[in-house]
């Protein structure tokens, strides 16, 4: 009876998750930085809302045997994270995403100045940079695309333009995104103090101008007829964010609304990020490229906060000191945080100052710009793939 019991209790440990770590320990580093991400969501709160789920899918992921990624094979039943991560594979979570921030955010400081689109569009040079920067490392150009986005500050982006064109390297680049999301209050406010002058950042601009229900209602319409038509493979996120905003503006969807903003974003945050984490497993992700891809993200973010400032820069002096250039810094498509870093850094040098509501403009455009160009390089690099 004796034998018979450590029998079995030896066969048990032969066909169990911890043996099968002597065979291949990189599942169990893995594992390890799995912890270190769920410390930074929940100890440091570096956007918990997805890297919990983000590092709980890792975790899954790289316990041995357990199927959970295993493709259907002749009618088998496949893996639940396999299943979960059709949803990325298919572009559906990150557009979902979009809906809500549509539903969430306010375009009326971008309708009242129009002008805040050429800011945004600066904004974009972190994507461009980071792509030549990508292809002089040696990435493929695909791969170099899917890098780049991570320089708009738009995590949805990021997760769709990289599951289409770079799926291996998608968990390094989601992580790199909304860590660098997460720390904008930090990357920020050092740039734009190197790039302007105390005067400048102490401007006040004017109130904006009150924008009327029917151009709000006709805003989201136009964008997505005009911006789709010119570059239909914006069609998934532009086309999303613009009903999310539809429903919040024409007041007869306000449940709609409610729940795009809310349960349904929720939920699918949950799901995106566990699709996300479920793809970061050793042998794609314990490579020399993921460091390279961190910090090629963080070159650009860097570029596209500084393409905003110059070009807030531009506008101060072609307006005769009536734009305060913090603003540029929101071109990032990170809503509403990066505004919220321009009205901070305004406020501290000027306590009168209220550029908040001024900086959703760029804001605003930012995340059209972000899917603008994400729509543009899966143009022109989709066939490559």
């Amino acid at each position: 009876m004796q034998f018979s019991f450590f029998s079995a209790l030896g066969s048990i440990l032969a066909d169990s998750g911890f043996a099968a770590f002597l065979e291949d320990p990189r599942s169990l580093i893995m594992i390890l930085i799995s912890f270190v991400l769920l410390y930074l969501g929940i100890g440091k709160r570096f956007e918990p809302l997805l890297l919990i789920p983000i590092a709980f899918g890792m975790l899954l992921a790289n316990f041995p045997l357990t199927g959970l990624l295993n493709a259907p094979v002749n009618g088998s039943s496949p893996g639940m994270l396999w299943v979960f991560y059709q949803g990325v594979q298919h572009a559906i979570y990150p557009s979902i995403i979009f809906l809500g921030i549509g539903a969430m955010t306010d375009f009326g400081p971008l309708i009242a100045r129009p002008s805040s689109l050429l800011l945004g569009a600066a904004a974009q040079l972190g994507i461009f940079s980071a792509f030549l920067l990508a292809l002089a490392l040696g990435f493929p150009a695909a791969v170099a695309a899917a890098i780049a986005i991570i320089g708009g500050a738009d995590g949805p982006t990021s997760i769709l333009v990289a599951s289409r064109l770079a799926a291996d390297y998608l968990p390094a680049i989601a992580i790199a995104a909304y860590s660098y999301m997460a720390l904008i209050p930090l990357i920020q406010p050092p740039i734009m103090r190197l790039l302007t002058t105390r005067k400048e950042r102490e401007i006040k601009m004017e109130q904006l101008r009150p924008v009327s229900k029917t151009e709000k209602i006709i805003f989201p319409i136009a964008v997505a007829t005009v911006v789709i038509l010119l570059i239909p493979d914006t069609a998934p996120l532009i086309g999303m964010l613009m009903l999310g905003n539809l429903l919040r503006e024409c007041g007869l969807t306000d449940r709609l609304s409610d729940t795009a903003q809310n349960a349904l974003c929720n939920i699918v945050t949950i799901f995106l990020g566990l699709s996300v984490g479920c793809k970061a497993i050793a042998s794609t992700f314990l490579t020399w490229d993921t460091i390279k891809i961190i910090i090629l993200g963080l070159l650009a973010f860097i570029f596209s906060t500084v393409g905003g400032l110059v070009f807030g820069k531009i506008m101060c002096k072609l307006t005769g000191g009536k734009v305060n250039p913090l603003i540029g810094s929101a071109g990032v498509s990170a809503v509403p945080m990066a505004a919220r870093v321009s009205q901070k850094v305004g406020q501290k040098e000027n306590p009168t100052n209220f550029l908040l509501m001024h900086a959703m403009g760029p804001n605003v455009s930012g995340v059209i710009g972000s899917g603008v160009a994400a729509g543009v390089l899966l143009a022109i690099l989709k066939p490559l793939v």
